[in-house]
């Protein structure tokens, strides 16, 4: 009996997958063909179709950039570099307040009007700011700290308030202390809320450092390269092989992230 009801679970995983895949695939090849079709409606050297995008692709692959002399390769880690940075800021910053703010109710009251007023700010707006007040360097890290800080933080504050008051108080019957009940029983419950977090703040964090590089007068990662093909160059199909490039590394982190949410919640007990 055990040994069928884990076949049929095996099985049922298998169908639930290729399910998601066919699906996955059909919807890829529809948006293929509106693309297609879109480019050939336009006739405009701005909106290329996918095979001449896709040549840009392969060019920059293996030429690189002609007018810099940088590789696709350089770009990318100058992005990536870039993101980092000012992922691992968000996180370092977002999360302890975060924590701290959803457990205290004082502290809630204080910060919830100053959060208030900056969440609205599209974090975009703060790159002529960084990048000009600051310097070309710094400036696009913190305008992806500013994008990934604010879902995070919120995700994380929600997270928190959103804990069970059963575990709390069967936590106080057991002796714990205060500190106790932060870090054995908020801190852990608040995980996958920050994982979403991180989830939702990785796509804005990609919309920012975009923003930010073409801001940035220097050519440093492929936001630069799609400003410079679409205004020095004036080649859509170049300009739409960075959009590639950008969805791909975006796709690739946020999927990442994914995968570490399901493994840690999956570890916490808390689905199947």
């Amino acid at each position: 009996m055990e040994y069928s009801r884990l076949k049929y679970d095996e099985n049922n995983k298998y169908h639930r997958f290729s399910k998601s895949l066919g699906i996955t695939i059909v919807s890829l090849i529809l948006l293929l063909e509106i693309w297609w079709i879109a480019s050939l409606l336009a006739n405009s050297s701005f909106l290329p179709t996918p095979l001449e995008t896709w040549d840009a692709l392969a060019t920059l692959y293996s030429v690189g950039d002609p007018i810099t002399g940088k590789s696709m390769w350089q770009y990318i880690a100058a992005s990536m570099s870039t993101f980092l940075k000012g992922f691992v800021l968000a996180l370092v910053v977002a999360v302890p307040l975060g924590l701290v703010i959803g457990y205290s109710r004082i502290v809630r009251q204080f910060a919830n009007p100053i959060l208030e007023i900056l969440r609205p700010i599209a974090p975009i707006a703060w790159a002529p700011i960084f990048i000009y007040g600051i310097n070309y360097t710094v400036g696009p890290i913190l305008v992806v700290f500013i994008g990934i800080f604010f879902p995070l933080l919120t995700n994380v504050i929600f997270g928190v308030m959103k804990i069970d008051q059963g575990l709390i108080d069967a936590s106080k019957t057991l002796g714990a202390s205060k500190l106790q009940t932060f870090t054995k029983v908020m801190i852990p419950s608040a995980v996958p809320y920050t994982m979403n977090g991180i989830k939702v703040g990785l796509g804005v964090g990609w919309m920012c450092i975009v923003a930010a590089e073409m801001f940035a007068p220097i050519n440093a990662g492929i936001g630069y390269y799609l400003q410079e093909q679409s205004s020095v160059v004036g080649s859509g199909a170049g300009a739409f092989a960075a959009l590639v490039i950008i969805a791909i590394l975006g796709l690739l982190t946020i999927g990442l992230a994914d995968y570490i949410h399901r493994v840690i919640v999956k570890r916490m007990g808390m689905e199947e």
